[in-house]
């Protein structure tokens, strides 16, 4: 069904150039922790259900991709999504994959401790434009296709980035997978508000955990970090698309898409009224 509330894609807070560096690092920190918690209302973290979903959707190909995220930010789920597949894989006795990130405006800091913790996730350095992937990053030396993800990020492109992205991703790479933690409806406000209240209610044991003033300053004082979170928590329930709406822009691209087959579903991550959307397009097999 589509959504009664048509797509705007307002500005967001965490996007804008004058949004001090610092605080955005704090609100990555905090859409990481978003990625991969667990509460009552929260048995199973997103970024579990999210390697599920690539598990079962991708099946015995599974092990045949490198899995690139091109708007990493922090790192988000990427660390549990690859323990996950590859914990799969090695219980089906199949070689691990890797995984990239990489953004354009690449955190190197954050992804430094999660690659140290983990060996089969890498970086690129270097800015990382989505709609002219470098050609040393999709084509790879040891045979394995490439999917793109966008965790939580896809949404921040307007049509003509979106467009030249597709575009990009359908002459260069084998797949695409989108997932978002909100959707155009009230339940996702209402879960966004609720993340609000939580990371209100979190930020003096969060500032205590990382020895952080500036954290229990901007979250308890001056709750700047909170209301950059909700307001753009907001603003991307506005902006997300619905799978009918990427596929529309993937027909209009400008590449040849006639073997591209979009799937696409839901799961609740927290109750109530917590989903995360999914979208996998990929070449249909043997086309």
């Amino acid at each position: 069904m589509a959504p009664l509330i048509p797509r705007l894609h307002l500005f967001e807070i965490d996007d804008q150039p004058w949004f001090p560096s610092f605080l955005r690092s704090h609100v990555q920190d905090a859409l990481t922790l978003a990625w991969n918690s667990n509460t009552p209302l929260q048995p199973e973290s997103p970024a579990r259900i999210a390697a599920s979903i690539l598990i079962r959707q991708l099946g015995n190909s599974l092990s045949s991709y490198t899995f690139i995220d091109f708007c990493a930010g922090g790192g988000g789920p990427i660390p549990a999504i690859q323990q996950a597949i590859n914990s799969h894989l090695s219980s089906q006795n199949k070689l691990p994959v890797d995984f990239i990130l990489t953004d354009l405006h690449p955190n190197v800091t954050a992804w430094e401790k999660i690659v140290n913790k983990n060996p089969h996730i890498t970086y690129e350095s270097q800015s990382v434009d989505a709609t002219n992937a470098p050609k040393y990053l999709v084509e790879r030396q040891d045979g394995k296709k490439v999917m793109r993800l966008f965790n939580l990020s896809f949404h921040h492109f307007d049509d003509t980035l979106a467009r030249g992205i597709l575009k990009d991703t359908v002459n260069t790479s084998h797949g695409f997978t989108i997932f978002e933690l909100q959707d155009r409806s009230f339940a996702s406000a209402v879960s966004v508000l609720m993340f609000g209240v939580g990371a209100i209610a979190m930020a003096p044991f969060f500032a205590l955990k990382r020895r952080s003033l500036t954290i229990f300053i901007f979250s308890c004082i001056i709750p700047m970090i909170p209301f950059v979170l909700v307001f753009d928590g907001l603003v991307s329930c506005l902006r997300v698309r619905t799978p009918g709406e990427v596929e529309t822009l993937l027909r209009g691209c400008g590449a040849d898409t006639s073997s591209w087959e979009i799937q696409s579903g839901r799961r609740k991550f927290i109750w109530p009224c917590g989903y995360l959307n999914w979208i996998i397009c990929k070449p249909i097999k043997g086309s």
